[in-house]
C-alpha cells in the first residue's frame, strides 16, 4: 500500500558554491563562486527527529537543493539517510559531479533507497569542456542501479541551442530518452523574467521539440499571477538546513527554528494570498496541489520519463507517491475560513490571533 502524502517541504542547503560555472546559474548571476563550505550546525540525528512523521502528521514529500551544487558538503549523506528513516520521500537536485555522494547513498538500504531520487541538471556545455559527461551518466546509471529514482533536466538558454540536436542524441543514447527541460529565468530580476534574447513565442517554439510536460507546464503558468487560495504554509514549506526556520514559500509567516527544539509543535498557518508576481516554482507546489481549485498536471510527470526500452525513470514506489495531490490527505477550510484569511492577508495582517476561523486555519502539527 502507497504511503499518503501529506506535505511537501523544500529544504534548502545552504552552500553557494558548485563544481561548474553555467552562465545561467544564480550564483553565476551573482559572483558567488568563492563562498566557502558551510558548517552544518545541527547534526543528521537533529534534523532527522525534527522531520519525523509523527511530529509533521504524516508522510511529506521533501525536496533538497542548494544555491550550488547541493551534494558538495560532507554531512549531505548522513542527513539524507536520517531523512528518509522517518519515513518520507526525497528528491535531491544535483549537477552528478559528486561521485563520491552517489557511492555513499548506494549504499542505503533497499527501502530508504526506493524513496530516494535525484533531479540531475543537464548542464551539457559546462559537463562537455570540462570532459565530465562520462562520469555524470555514470552516476546516473548508479543510481537507477541501486533502485533510486532520477529524472534529467536541462535548463533552456539561447547559448545551448547550437547543440540542441547533439544534446538530444546524448540524452538517447545515455538515458533512453530525451531529458525534460525546466525555464532559464534571470533572478536579478525581482519578477523573475525570461532569461532569454527571444521573443515568448520563438523561446517556446524552439524549446517545446523536447515534449517536456514539465518545460510546457512551466511556461503556461510563468509570469501568471496566481488570485486562488493557496494552501502553502497549512500544507509545507520552505525550510533553511543552515538555519532551521521553516516558512511558507516566498512569505514569511511562519519562521521558527525547528531543529533546536523537536519536541515542541510546528506552527503551521496558510499564506491565503501569494504576494509574488508568478509561482516561481509552480511546477511543484502547484502539481502537488498546494492551490486544490486548479487544475494541474501530476506532479509525477514533471520528473518521469519512459525511455526506448519501456522503463520509467521514477520506480514504482516514487512514481505513485508523486501522483497524488496533497489535498486528498487534508482538511480544506471552510469558504467563511478562506475569506477572513484573504482579508487579512490584503491588510498585512498576518498575526492570525483570536477569531475562530482563523484559530481553525492553524494546525499545530506534534503528537509525541
Amino acid at each position: 500500500m502507497i504511503d499518503k502524502l501529506k506535505g511537501f517541504i523544500d529544504i534548502q542547503v545552504p552552500v553557494d558554491t558548485c563544481s561548474l560555472r553555467c552562465h545561467y546559474c544564480y550564483i553565476t548571476q551573482k559572483h558567488l563562486f568563492d563562498s566557502k563550505l558551510p558548517k552544518i550546525k545541527y547534526t543528521p540525528e537533529q534534523v532527522g527527529k525534527a522531520l519525523a512523521r509523527e511530529r509533521l502528521g504524516g508522510t511529506y514529500h521533501i525536496n533538497m537543493c542548494g544555491n550550488g551544487e547541493t551534494l558538495l558538503p560532507p554531512e549531505m549523506t548522513g542527513i539524507v539517510r536520517a531523512i528518509l528513516e522517518q519515513g518520507h520521500y526525497i528528491m535531491i537536485v544535483t549537477n552528478g559531479t559528486i561521485t563520491r555522494r552517489f557511492e555513499e547513498m548506494a549504499q542505503y538500504p533497499e527501502e530508504l533507497r526506493r524513496r530516494l531520487g535525484f533531479k540531475f541538471s543537464f548542464h551539457y556545455l559546462e559537463l562537455k569542456k570540462r570532459k565530465l559527461l562520462d562520469a555524470f551518466f555514470a552516476n546516473i546509471e548508479r543510481v537507477r542501479q541501486a533502485g533510486c529514482s532520477f529524472s534529467l533536466e536541462v535548463t533552456p538558454s539561447d547559448e545551448l541551442i547550437p547543440y540542441i540536436d547533439e544534446l538530444k542524441e546524448e540524452s538517447l543514447k545515455r538515458v533512453g530518452a530525451l531529458p525534460h527541460l525546466t525555464v532559464a529565468r534571470d533572478e536579478t530580476n525581482p519578477d523573475f523574467v525570461l532569461l532569454t534574447e527571444m521573443s515568448r513565442e520563438d523561446y517556446i517554439k524552439t524549446w517545446s521539440t523536447f515534449n517536456s510536460p514539465l518545460f510546457d507546464f512551466k511556461i503556461k503558468i510563468f509570469l501568471e499571477k496566481r488570485n486562488e487560495f493557496c494552501y502553502n504554509g497549512l500544507w509545507g514549506g520552505i525550510l533553511s538546513l543552515g538555519s532551521g526556520r521553516l516558512r511558507a514559500c516566498d512569505n514569511n509567516n511562519i519562521d521558527k527554528d525547528i531543529f533546536a527544539d523537536y519536541t515542541s509543535p510546528i506552527t503551521l498557518r496558510p499564506v491565503g494570498i501569494c504576494n509574488k508576481a508568478h509561482c516561481h516554482n509552480g511546477h511543484s507546489w502547484l502539481t502537488l496541489g498546494m492551490i486544490p481549485s486548479m487544475e494541474t498536471p501530476l506532479y509525477a510527470s514533471m520528473r518521469d520519463r519512459i525511455d526506448n526500452q519501456g522503463h520509467h525513470w521514477l520506480n514504482d514506489d516514487m512514481r505513485q507517491f508523486l501522483s497524488q495531490k496533497i489535498k486528498d490527505s487534508n482538511t480544506l477550510l471552510s469558504s467563511e475560513e478562506e475569506a477572513q484569511i484573504r482579508r487579512r492577508a490584503k491588510m498585512g495582517n498576518l498575526t492570525y490571533n483570536a477569531e475562530a476561523a482563523i484559530k481553525n486555519a492553524i494546525r499545530h502539527v506534534i503528537r509525541r
